[in-house]
């Protein structure tokens, strides 16, 4: 049995009186496609923003590989790391966000080479040779010296999705990756996540996309309430939920 390369431990987090995260135990194996969902509001994106400390943990513990995120133990206190070392945890969590988040001034091209050249220290040119191998493998080899504004919504997303694969990250995290999108550009971007997964890639998906999560996902978890619900194989849960608040939802959005 493959080993979990994301691991949550009763993970709590409040904002505020607001307890968003109440004890979620997870795990996310090697080689895994682990689709999250749920209703708007009930922690998805905070699990997320968790795993890569975007939100600091009230409790519990978060391991990306075997490694701690945040924090280091120094006797019975959990003390948080200093953002550099924090910077390089997150090097090797690929994250893609609702929006793009990709620099307005910068080419596609400049934008895939940023991060390597400026976190990793990586040589330009080397870095450059693999961006333009991921940018074909997205279909987007035409468009290296276009500006984010002069792409469409999908196109940024699949820049967004080649950007955080520049890093060559051990896990990628999708914070609803299609929902900005128009219905008609939500079809490349499923099929590059789709590709990823036939790679073999450690993906963590929130998505609202139930027939994605049906077909690539090898576990499906639905959140509600700030904690899991129910968690299994994504035929057997979308088909015949044990519970009545998955059932629920289910029979709004299918």
């Amino acid at each position: 049995m493959s080993t979990a390369l994301i691991q949550l431990s009763n993970v709590r987090k409040s904002f505020g009186s607001l307890e968003v995260l109440r004890g979620v135990d997870l795990q996310v194996r090697a080689g895994e496609v682990c689709c999250v969902i749920g209703p708007s509001g009930c922690g998805k994106s905070t699990l997320l923003r968790c795993i890569n400390h975007l939100e600091r943990v009230d409790a519990g513990e978060v391991l990306v590989d075997g490694q701690r995120i945040g924090y280091r133990r120094i006797g019975n206190r959990l003390v948080e790391l200093p953002e550099r070392e924090i910077a390089k945890q997150r090097a090797e969590i690929g994250m893609v966000f609702q929006r793009f988040n990709l620099f307005p001034h910068l080419t596609v091209l400049e934008n895939l080479l940023e991060a390597p050249t400026r976190v990793r220290g990586e040589p330009r040119e080397q870095v450059r040779e693999r961006a333009r191998q991921l940018l074909d493998r997205v279909g987007l080899a035409a468009k290296e010296d276009a500006y984010p504004a002069q792409l469409s919504g999908g196109q940024q997303q699949r820049v967004a999705i080649a950007r955080a694969l520049a890093m060559r990250p051990k896990v990628m995290l999708f914070d609803e990756p299609t929902s900005a999108l128009d219905p008609e550009l939500v079809g490349d971007v499923l099929a590059t996540m789709r590709d990823l997964a036939a790679d073999g890639m450690t993906m963590l998906v929130v998505t609202h996309e139930i027939g994605f999560a049906r077909e690539v996902a090898n576990t499906l978890v639905f959140m509600a309430d700030g904690d899991i619900v129910e968690r299994g194989d994504p035929r057997r849960v979308i088909a015949e939920p044990e519970h009545e608040r998955t059932r629920a939802f289910l029979s709004k959005v299918l």
